[in-house]
This record gives structure tokens, sequence and C-alpha cells, in this order.
């Protein structure tokens, strides 16, 4: 799993193959020089023999301030996670992006923000915040570009961290897209990205409701251990990951 995490982003197994060579190679060498019969590798013998690690994992990037919401994605190489992070500044209300993203997760931002000002006065946001600061949604780059409908609910939900100043629970990632309406939409891969939150230690998952009759197809090893919530709407995704009444 350490060779996978920190040395390989693909599809296949090409680049896998190729490091565990590299390693037998190393042992063969150890075993050869040193004239034993076993050679025991542990994580730490990794950098020695591949080298740095080329991929850091955004888990890394997780803290418990308010503004930053764990959303599952799905890339070229499987699921993945990403920490949304919001921040405001004196303004006129305009809203920025940055981030190694797409046009469609760019259109989520845009709907995102302007279901969290609809809805301001019911989530008890004084609205005339909105004319005061500008606002900066940032989606740390990592290692593969990211694009398509699966952070909608993750960027609202951390707008309304941020505007409210609560965080958002460590052990909750989420998936879905919102419509202006505050509806979570049905997203796919749920698969690729149920196993990102599992190999990330996260606990519960927030899935669109529509997403509940797929449930049965994600392997059962992969769902061990994982609580699945299931949201309808954007007040039920902020009753889960903030804890909101």
């Amino acid at each position: 799993m350490a060779i996978i995490e920190g040395y390989t982003r693909e599809a296949g197994v090409r680049n896998l193959e190729r490091n565990i060579a590299a390693i037998c190679r190393a042992v063969a060498t150890d075993v050869a020089k040193a004239e034993k019969r076993r050679v025991t590798i542990g994580k730490k013998d990794l950098g020695r023999i591949l080298g740095p690690a080329q991929f850091e994992s955004e888990l890394a990037l997780r803290s418990g301030i308010a503004g930053v919401a764990t959303a599952l994605a799905f890339t070229p190489v499987g699921g993945e996670l990403l920490f949304i992070e919001s921040a405001s500044m004196p303004g006129k209300g305009d809203l920025r992006l940055t981030g190694h993203i797409g046009d469609v997760m760019k259109e989520s931002a845009q709907a995102a923000f302007s279901v969290v000002k609809a809805n301001a006065k019911r989530l008890k946001i004084e609205t005339d915040r909105f004319s005061k600061f500008d606002y900066h949604i940032h989606v740390p780059a990592g290692a593969v570009p990211k694009d398509g409908p699966s952070a909608g609910v993750a960027m609202f939900t951390s707008l309304v961290s941020l505007l409210l100043g609560k965080p958002t629970r460590p052990d909750v990632a989420m998936t879905g897209e919102i419509t202006l309406r505050g509806l979570v939409l049905p997203v796919g891969g749920l698969k690729e990205k149920v196993l990102a939150a599992k190999q990330a230690g996260i606990k519960t998952v927030i899935l669109p409701a529509g997403n509940k009759k797929d449930v049965p197809e994600i392997p059962r090893e992969a769902k061990k251990g994982d609580k699945f919530a299931f949201a309808k709407d954007t007040n039920e995704v902020l009753k889960i990951a903030l804890n909101a009444g």
C-alpha cells in the first residue's frame, strides 16, 4: 500500500510492477553482499530504494478550522479526497475560484455560492456579509487535475462552515452535486470514491439519496467499517457535516 500511495498514480499497474521489481533487485543485491538468506523490507526502506515519495495524500491538508470541507472526487487514476478551502476578505461580494479544477467544478462553485446567498437568512448568516466581503474557493492542485459533478455539496458546506465559523467534522467526506433549489443530485464513481474514503480513514460518507440504489454494487470490503448517510438536500448535508440541528 505504501508503494501505491507514494509512488504510483495510474489506472493500471505498470509503475507498480516497476517499483516492485526495483525493490526485488535491491533485496537481491543486499542478500548477495551480506550473504543473508532473508531480508525484510518495511515502509522506512522505500526512500532508500525508490527515492523520495513522488505523491503525497491530500489528507495532510485536513484542518479543523472553519471553511474547509472534504469532498470525494473521481479522477483518471481512481477516487481521491479533495479539501475544499474557502476564505473571505474585505470586498464587494465577488467570488474567486482557484485550483487545478475544470469548468464543471467552477460551475459547481458558482451554484454553491448562489445557494448560500439565497438561503442566508435561513442559515443564520448575516446578509450584509455578501456586500462587504469577497470570497475565495480554492481546491489544492494535488497530483491529478480534477473535474466533474462531485464537489458541489462540499463547496456549499465549505462556504457555510466559513460564514458560520463552525468547522466541519474531520471524519466526514461527501460527494454530490447541488441544484439552485438546494437539492443533492446523484453522481457516479461511487466505488472509487468509497475506497478513497476508506483508505484515508473517513468514518462517514455523505452520498446523494439518489445513489442509495447503487451502494449494493460497492464491494463489501470497501464498505466495511464505513457509515453511509444519504442526503436529499443541503439541509441534510449540514446536519451531518456540521452537526447542525
